[in-house]
């Protein structure tokens, strides 16, 4: 303990990452994250990931401290944009795509929402850490697809329903669970975008020529 007091921070940052390798820890992310879908946040615990990891808990303490803090890192590092690929040249298409794409992950991440649930709203890092992983990216990436519809000149730039389609097209994934009791899969976000988004844009319903 007094040689890492005797260290500057970034010594010893580095000397606790350099003891486990890039494809261990994302083996302990995914272990974190797997079993909070299954078993919820409060029931998660260091001690199962490191039974299940078939590491000491000595090591997963020393490296993330608290149990927030390695959900929150497991959160991060699960930070993906499928979404920033998209880009068809037509915007009615691009929307197509994007529901198909999130569709594929729904489930995954409307049952880890579920999951965090209440943790979300006592933890400021944790609700960070899950909006940087899985919501500001795909926003991001969602508005970039409209701004290239207006640019197009296919959209309206005052058209009134685009700053309302993140909501929309997110919103109808994490709504269906409770209205329906099941996750929102690529056909139903699909047809959700034909029948409600498409329109609000006065684009055509159907799928432009070549578009697969």
């Amino acid at each position: 303990m007094t040689s890492q007091a005797a260290d500057g921070p970034d010594t010893v940052a580095a000397s606790r990452r350099s003891k486990i390798t890039p494809e261990r820890e994302r083996e302990f992310f995914d272990a974190v994250l797997e079993q909070i879908r299954e078993c919820g946040y409060d029931s998660f615990t260091m001690e199962a990931i490191a039974a299940s990891t078939r590491c000491s808990k000595s090591t997963l303490y020393r490296q993330w401290k608290t149990k927030p803090q390695f959900v929150a890192a497991a959160l991060r590092a699960s930070r993906r944009v499928p979404l920033a690929d998209i880009d068809s040249g037509s915007l009615a298409e691009d929307l197509r795509q994007a529901a198909r794409a999130a569709g594929e992950w729904s489930g995954k991440d409307s049952k880890l929402i579920e999951a965090l649930g209440h943790a979300l709203t006592q933890d400021r890092e944790l609700a960070q850490a899950l909006r940087e992983a899985l919501v500001e990216p795909e926003i991001a990436a969602l508005k970039e697809v409209l701004r290239r519809g207006v640019e197009r000149g296919e959209v309206a730039a005052d058209n009134p329903a685009l700053e309302y389609i993140p909501a929309q097209m997110f919103g109808i994934m994490r709504v269906r669970p409770v209205l329906e009791g099941k996750y929102a899969d690529p056909d139903y976000v699909v047809r959700f975008v034909e029948a409600a988004v498409l329109p609000a844009l006065g684009l055509s319903g159907e799928p432009a020529p070549g578009a697969t």
